[in-house]
């Protein structure tokens, strides 16, 4: 009589844990698919072609930037733009200035400084001053002051100061907001704005929803492997009880 007991309480047990598992899996699979829907439809990847953003993101690494308007930058972010004056190519640098500021390097410390105060740049290439060339700009309304974080190797507003718009670009030329490195493994990671720029009018953008996508798809893959490993872990345990 309680073998019998025994076989169907076991019995249970394994449909319960195969519902459990099934359920695990579509779950799983829900969470991880549709976590790479959600960053399909907000996020675009880049390749970085230079070492001019180094050493925040190197050369040739993989990005993730969300696709934002140009009217929600601002100072601090790193974003993707493509204007006509700089190649009308895809480039990726940080803004350091925004309409109406005025940007000029460096203080006898070596900072830049926007609008007379000076900001703090750890994550410059180097120990050297902000810019191995002084120079000023006074940033016309709606456009942005682009730097490359390698200051010694990097095209950017600072070659341009001559033109028009004194070496700026408009809010318009940007197609997204870098908010993550995705490749390589080494270096993944949410994309930190800085805290030198948050005191300014403005302060930092916040990034996009990178964290939950990634939690959805992490739990995703987990889920799915709990699940599926259930089935062949029963039958091991019911042949060792046999």
């Amino acid at each position: 009589m309680s073998s019998n007991t025994e076989r169907r309480t076991d019995g249970r047990g394994r449909t319960t844990g195969s519902v459990l598992s099934g359920l695990a899996v579509a779950v799983g699979c829900v969470l991880f698919l549709g976590g790479f829907v959600w960053a399909a439809l907000i996020y675009r990847p880049y390749t970085v072609p230079t070492d001019s953003m180094t050493p925040t993101i190197a050369v040739g690494a993989r990005v993730l930037a969300e696709k934002v308007d140009g009217s929600e930058i601002r100072r601090g972010d790193i974003v993707v733009f493509k204007d006509s004056t700089w190649g009308n190519q895809p480039m990726v640098k940080r803004v350091v200035g925004v309409g109406g500021d005025k940007v000029s390097c460096c203080t006898e410390q070596g900072r830049l400084t926007i609008n007379g105060t000076p900001v703090e740049e750890p994550y410059l290439q180097g120990s050297g001053p902000a810019s191995p060339i002084g120079f000023k700009a006074k940033v016309p309304t709606g456009q942005l002051f682009l730097l490359g974080d390698h200051r010694s190797d990097s095209l950017d507003s600072r070659v341009h100061l001559t033109d028009g718009d004194h070496g700026s670009v408009p809010r318009s030329a940007v197609n997204a907001r870098v908010d993550a490195r995705a490749w390589p493994l080494g270096s993944v990671g949410v994309m930190q704005r800085p805290a030198a720029f948050s005191a300014f009018p403005g302060g930092t953008s916040q990034p996009g929803p990178v964290r939950p996508i990634t939690f959805a798809v992490v739990a995703g893959a987990v889920l799915i492997l709990v699940g599926a490993a259930y089935g062949p872990l029963a039958r091991r345990r019911a042949r060792k009880g046999a």
